[in-house]
């Protein structure tokens, strides 16, 4: 495999965990928000579209990871240097969340038990996408410097810009999109219109960021905003008039696959900014550490991983995702 492919296979996977593991958090947010007569339903329902796959959905996480830092170390180090406050705090959000839910589910069948896991659960769902949308505008303002051995630019730059900020705030207000409307095909009547009313503020929201992202993005992290250009703001409007039209006409399936189109266009427009660089503005793909002794083994053992864990995703999706099972 070459360098490049790796990049897109990376990308292939940050999407899959945007578009699953994201809506997951997005859950967590609205167990937070849960408001009116039926917020114990909302909760309960919300509980019942996790539980099977939450776990499942971070094998993407994990995936993106291991290529990486077996792919790219030089990449590995800098990111992980520069970015161990943000990333610190994403990997105890991740296991206080899971650990919360468990707990939570679990656990002491007591009130106090039971509310004070489920916050744990909410904020931790709320501040984890957040953490990680800091580091990803991170690595795409130029702010991290690497000499060739070592990080030279300390713990807090790039994610403490307004750029970042916002990209942050933009990512848990995607998560919320991408859980209310998959909640809206996993639903029925006034629990439905509850979720459809979630999407629309929540779609709106997330627009609004990503407008301020974007004009944030041409102060804090100009070469990226240079690269990024209008291109894929068409394809992403045309996938948001999809989703909120599908909301508004009452076709969640429609719904569900144009947000799932917006998401893919989120990491697909980040990784068109980047331009071939893993770290901007010194690391790219070329000098971020591809040795061939990696690369020429790496498609076999890509194809023996995919041949058992492609079948297994299926199965569990269509177990706990068909449309039976979700009827059911």
């Amino acid at each position: 495999m070459t360098p490049e492919a790796v990049w897109h296979l990376m990308g292939v996977a940050l999407t899959a965990y945007v578009v699953t593991g994201g809506a997951d958090f997005g859950g967590g947010v609205w167990d937070l928000l849960a408001r009116g007569p039926r917020k114990d339903a909302q909760r309960d329902a919300l509980a019942h579209a996790i539980a099977p796959i939450w776990e499942a959905n971070h094998i993407w996480l994990i995936f993106l990871v291991v290529l990486q830092f077996t792919v790219f170390p030089k990449a590995f180090h800098a990111t992980s240097v520069a970015l161990h406050v943000p990333l610190t705090a994403a990997l105890v959000g991740i296991v206080l969340r899971g650990a919360a839910f468990a707990f939570r589910s679990y656990g002491f069948d007591t009130i106090t038990w039971r509310r004070t896991w489920g916050r744990v659960f909410a904020v931790a769902s709320l501040l984890t996408p957040i953490c990680l949308g800091l580091s990803l505008a991170a690595l795409a303002t130029g702010d991290i410097r690497w000499d060739g051995v070592r990080v030279t630019s300390g713990f807090f730059v790039g994610w403490t810009t307004p750029f970042a900020l916002l990209t942050g705030l933009m990512t848990a207000a995607l998560a919320a999109t991408l859980a209310a409307v998959y909640m809206t095909a996993e639903t029925e009547g006034d629990l439905r219109a509850d979720f459809r009313r979630r999407a629309l503020g929540a779609q709106a929201v997330t627009v609004l960021l990503g407008g301020a992202v974007l004009a944030a993005a041409h102060r804090d992290a100009p070469d990226f905003a240079a690269a990024f250009g209008w291109q894929p703001l068409l394809p992403g409007t045309v996938a948001l008039g999809v989703t909120v039209g599908a909301l508004l006409t009452d076709r969640p399936r429609l719904a569900r696959f144009g947000v799932a189109v917006q998401g893919v266009g989120v990491v697909a427009g980040w990784g068109l900014g980047m331009q071939g660089h893993l770290v901007r503005p010194d690391l790219t793909l070329q000098v971020a550490g591809a040795r061939p002794a990696v690369l020429e083994p790496l498609l076999p053992a890509l194809l023996i991983g995919g041949a058992v864990l492609a079948p297994s995703l299926w199965y569990l999706y269509r177990v706990f995702k068909g449309r039976g099972a979700v009827a059911e």
